[in-house]
């Protein structure tokens, strides 16, 4: 059986953008790995990633969640940097 660190070493996300996904789409970190790695295949793909994290973000502020919202923030800057939106 894989722990999730051998799923975080196959995946070309870190661990708060997988979190990111599995909140987003309220799956486990293992599935939200295997989401991720498909999505990043695309052009598409990648523009959709990067909505999960600012829909949570939003969602976060909504509810109050202020330090969330600052962990997600410091995630999407990790995804802008690795995987900017193409252009």
């Amino acid at each position: 059986m894989l722990s999730i660190q051998d799923v975080l070493d196959y995946c070309d996300l870190d661990r708060g953008e997988i979190a990111a996904v599995a909140e987003h789409e309220h799956i486990p970190m293992t599935i939200a790995a295997e989401l991720g790695e498909t999505l990043l295949s695309t052009p598409e793909g990648v523009v959709q990633l990067h909505s999960m994290i600012v829909e949570n973000m939003e969602h976060a502020l909504q509810t109050g969640h202020y330090q969330h919202v600052q962990e997600l923030g410091e995630t999407y800057k990790h995804l802008q940097r690795t995987h900017p939106i193409p252009g």
